[in-house]
């Protein structure tokens, strides 16, 4: 047996088959709290929506309302890049992982061209779902950043309307 035969190991098949369908499982989640966060983030455009369709906005708030409006709307872009991102890593572990599945019975057969052009591709594609979740997860980070801005922004104005001038806050 040559150095590269997955029988060698009884684990061996089962390393090839269960880390992409691992991975699989994990971007899954991603997948899903990003959902979670876009559709907040949505909810969030829907409530700028009808604040910016009431009357009476007065002028000192209304650059502060747009800068938000342009966060979130940022915000909403950044995490549909991500789930984008998340999908092909999603893709890339599902194929992986069958790939893998087929390379492990071809090798039983000792058909080692088939064998080892499979097991190339696998590889590949893991490394396509590994390149998806770092995409993926870059963008989630930047969107988390504005998230903590608009955080930031807000709590600056209720301090401006809670404490009196010359007040200090304790922090």
């Amino acid at each position: 047996m040559d150095a590269f035969s997955v029988s060698q190991s009884p684990f061996a098949i089962v390393t090839f088959i269960v880390a992409p369908a691992m991975l699989t499982n994990a971007s899954s989640v991603l997948a899903m709290s990003t959902i979670n966060r876009f559709l907040r983030a949505r909810e969030r455009m829907s409530q700028l929506y009808q604040a910016a369709m009431a009357e009476g906005r007065a002028m000192p708030e209304k650059k502060y309302f747009l800068d938000q409006v342009k966060r979130v709307e940022r915000q909403g872009k950044l995490l549909l890049r991500a789930l984008r991102a998340i999908y092909v890593a999603l893709g890339g572990f599902a194929a992986a992982t069958l790939i893998t599945l087929i390379a492990a019975l071809i090798e039983q057969a000792h058909l080692e061209i088939w064998f080892e052009t499979l097991t190339t591709i696998g590889l590949l594609l893991g490394a396509a779902g590994v390149g998806g979740l770092l995409v993926g997860t870059h963008n989630l980070f930047h969107a988390t950043r504005l998230s903590l801005k608009n955080i930031e922004v807000e709590a600056g104005i209720i301090r401006s309307h809670v404490l009196e001038p010359g007040e200090r806050e304790e922090m």
